[in-house]
């Protein structure tokens, strides 16, 4: 069957670029009202006019550049500093009293925005490293550090160290989060692998071990070689990992989880429903007794048909360890919310003990065939045994809010 890949994007640090288009272009604003109502207080105007629509083209012709990582390349970031530091130097060129009187730059806060990229793209350093600029600049344009001024370039440096800090962080974080999606992904993986491999090649194997012993002569060496080739199988099945998809860092586009799967039955047969009953009405004979209801037991095609396996699994364990004789009965109960299917049989019962040692020993049917099926459904299995007085295997599986929905609108 083919497979596909299914691609997960995770960045916490795209609102950051988003927010930061939003503070250039409000900045902008900010910048040119500034200069409008202050146009009287400069001796060249002249010069404000030339500075502030080179910026505004600047700005507005530059907005994809900020819109993520990728296209915040160092060549936009070190002209757009140079727009910024171009702006507070020539301030005093503009204004002859900027550096007697405290006044906004002509880029007012707008450097601030130039400042952030930095942050935003390599994180506190780069941070630092850009403020650090901006603070010799201002200090050059006031011409002696004022108190003003000093405030100002370290509430620059201090903010744009703290994001570019908060960014590195959430760039750690994402990492994690991938690196343990992936390992999830892995171990659903193996465990689905485990479940149709013990529903098949492990029953078909053991099967031959117990005739192979029961015939004797070559069959009997045949016999071995499947025992030998049933452990190998359970010991892989148990302890092996498959590695089913990796991760790959992207600054541009932030951490990258990659998951090859193999599409679901009812994926590609559509997201239906299916009557519970038709699928669990074979497993039905002279030795197995089916009790359902009369009305149809639907369910999602996948939830049925991981449900009708599980109970498969279970019938399995009682011809294997009960033995051929063994009766065994099925109960379905639709409770609305949830199904209920009861697999009890009358042999002789499992030891205290039992279940966990042979999960030791690589035998994960009940652990992966039944309840590992009935966890990925988001529902539960319980399993009780009386040694001489039969098992019980109790499978509940939870309706979807989709159905439960459909229930309630049919019932209005």
């Amino acid at each position: 069957m083919a497979r596909r890949e299914r691609v997960v994007r995770m960045s916490v640090e795209q609102p950051l670029w988003r927010a930061l288009t939003a503070y250039r272009v409000l900045t902008m604003v900010y910048a040119v009202l500034i200069g409008v109502f202050g146009r009287h207080n400069y001796e060249r105007p002249w010069v404000e006019v030339a500075f502030l629509s080179v910026m505004c083209v600047w700005t507005l012709a530059t907005l994809p550049n900020v819109a993520n990582a990728r296209s915040c390349t160092r060549r936009f970031l070190v002209a757009d500093l140079t727009v910024a530091l171009t702006g507070i130097l020539l301030t005093p060129v503009a204004d002859l009293d900027a550096r007697s009187v405290d006044g906004p730059t002509l880029p007012t806060i707008w450097t601030a925005g130039a400042v952030l990229a930095y942050a935003i793209k390599g994180g506190w350093r780069w941070a630092g490293f850009a403020s650090s600029l901006v603070a010799v600049a201002n200090i050059i344009e006031r011409g002696e550090p004022s108190r003003d001024t000093l405030h100002n370039v370290l509430l620059v440096w201090v903010a744009s160290i703290a994001i570019g800090y908060v960014v590195e962080v959430a760039r750690a974080s994402e990492r994690t989060l991938a690196r343990a999606l992936e390992i999830e992904a892995a171990t659903r993986e193996r465990e689905r692998l485990a479940r149709d491999i013990h529903d098949s090649v492990l029953q078909v194997l053991a099967m031959v071990q117990r005739r192979g012993n029961a015939l004797g002569g070559e069959a009997a060496e045949l016999g071995r070689m499947a025992g030998e080739q049933e452990v190998a199988l359970r010991t892989l099945v148990a302890g092996g990992l498959t590695r089913t998809s990796y991760v790959s860092e992207d600054e541009s586009e932030g951490a990258v989880v990659r998951i090859v799967e193999e599409p679901d039955e009812d994926t590609a047969a559509g997201d239906g429903d299916v009557d519970l009953r038709t699928l669990l009405a074979p497993r039905a004979g002279s030795r197995v007794t089916l009790s359902d209801p009369g009305t149809p037991v639907v369910l999602p095609v996948r939830a049925a048909r991981e449900l009708a396996a599980a109970v498969g699994a279970a019938l399995d364990n009682v011809r294997v360890h009960a033995g051929e004789r063994a009766q065994a009965w099925i109960l379905v109960e639709d409770w609305g919310d949830e199904v209920i299917v009861t697999v009890r049989d009358d042999g002789p019962g499992i030891p205290e003990g039992r279940l966990d040692q042979a999960e030791g020993e690589g035998r994960m049917g009940v652990a992966l065939s039944i309840r590992g099926r009935l966890r990925d459904l988001g529902g539960s299995a319980e399993l009780i045994s009386v040694p001489g007085q039969g098992t019980e295997v109790e499978l509940k599986v939870p309706r979807a809010p989709r159905e439960r929905r459909g229930k309630a609108g049919a019932a209005k």
